[in-house]
Formats: C-alpha cells, sequence, structure tokens
C-alpha cells in the first residue's frame, strides 16, 4: 500500500515534545502517546532496517537517512506521519554499478481501531487498521514504528533499480561458435519454378 501523502504540510508539529536521539524506537506504546502524541527526529543508517539493508550495494557508502516522525489524533483518528529524507545506493540491474535512488517524501497513514472509521478519512488517505499491524497480544499496545517505516521505504523502493543510460553487462565464455551455413528450404522451390 503507497501512502505517500501529496500535502507537504502533513508534518508538522502538534505540540507534542519532540524527541531527538541517535536510536529510532522499534516499538511506542500506544497506551502512552495515542491520546498525548509522540514525536521523533534524528538520522538513520539504510542499513538498520534488515530487510532493506538485503537490497543495498556494498560498493558505495550509504550516508544516513533524515527521519521526522510524528503520531497524533486528529478528528478522533490517529495518523502516522513522517517525512523522510535521503538517498540510498543500490544496484543496476543491467551494468551492475552502484545506482542512485531517492526515498525523500511526505508519508501519511490513518490507524484506524475499525473499518467504521474510514468513513472519518479522506477517500484518498491511506490507512491501516491496527489490528492488522499489532500483532502480539500484551496488555499493552505497541505500535511497530521502525516496520512502518521501513514498510514505506520499501514499497518506494525499485524492484528492478537501473540507471537511465547504461548498457547491460554481458559477459562471453569461451568462442562464440561460428553459424554453420544451411541450405534454404526455399531454394529448391525457387529451383523446381523455374524448370517448370
Amino acid at each position: 500500500m503507497s501512502s505517500t501523502s501529496k500535502n507537504p504540510e502533513s508534518i508538522q508539529n502538534h505540540g507534542n515534545s519532540t524527541v531527538t536521539s541517535a536510536n529510532m524506537p522499534e516499538q511506542i506504546s500506544l497506551d502512552k502517546w495515542a491520546d498525548s502524541g509522540f514525536d521523533w527526529q534524528g538520522e538513520v543508517a539504510p542499513a538498520k532496517f534488515e530487510r532493506l539493508a538485503k537490497l543495498l550495494t556494498d560498493e558505495h557508502e550509504q550516508p544516513k537517512l533524515s527521519l521526522d516522525a510524528n503520531l497524533y489524533r486528529h478528528n478522533n483518528v490517529l495518523h502516522f506521519t513522517f517525512k523522510l529524507t535521503g538517498k540510498i545506493w543500490l544496484t543496476c540491474q543491467r551494468c551492475l554499478q552502484p545506482v542512485e535512488t531517492d526515498l525523500t517524501d511526505n508519508y501519511d497513514i490513518a490507524l484506524l481501531d475499525d473499518e467504521d472509521q474510514v468513513r472519518l478519512i479522506d477517500n484518498e488517505q491511506d490507512y491501516l487498521l491496527l489490528d492488522e499491524i499489532i500483532t502480539e497480544q500484551t496488555s499493552e499496545r505497541f505500535l511497530p514504528f521502525k516496520k512502518l517505516i521501513e514498510d514505506e521505504i520499501l514499497l518506494k523502493t525499485p524492484l528492478a533499480p537501473k540507471h537511465d543510460d547504461c548498457e547491460m553487462v554481458v559477459e562471453q565464455f569461451g568462442d562464440i561458435p561460428e553459424e554453420e551455413e544451411t541450405e534454404n528450404p526455399f531454394a529448391a522451390l525457387a529451383a523446381l519454378k523455374g524448370k517448370l
């Protein structure tokens, strides 16, 4: 599900205290932050996202990604928005050299308690049901903060990254066999036509 927002103003401080730290939280408590709001700002190395790390090239240094994330309630609906700024290096599927991919975008996801809340959001708003993303059954509900961000990064990452102007690498092993000349089957017909 793509959750790219077309409204750049969707990322803002909603009066909450902003948390800036070197470590992005794996998860956050909805019981604690759903009503008061939660903001986090910081930088994160792309390799910290385990699924994304498998796609990154090791032939180029990966710069850190800048993240400004907000969890807030609006019109009785919980929203998770974040602005991601930065680029990653993947492997071009044509020339096998590093190719830069820009991930910079604003993301906005409504987190719904049930399907009835769909009527409270804009028709174009992307949403997820909390029951589908909170899989651990504990007394306290935890939002998988890092996983949600990684999901959106993976949706924006091309499946087959390519440079706009490169040639496919073709490696040749051994000599190319010469093609044997084969007799054209229509040549015999042409010869018969001349005799008739």
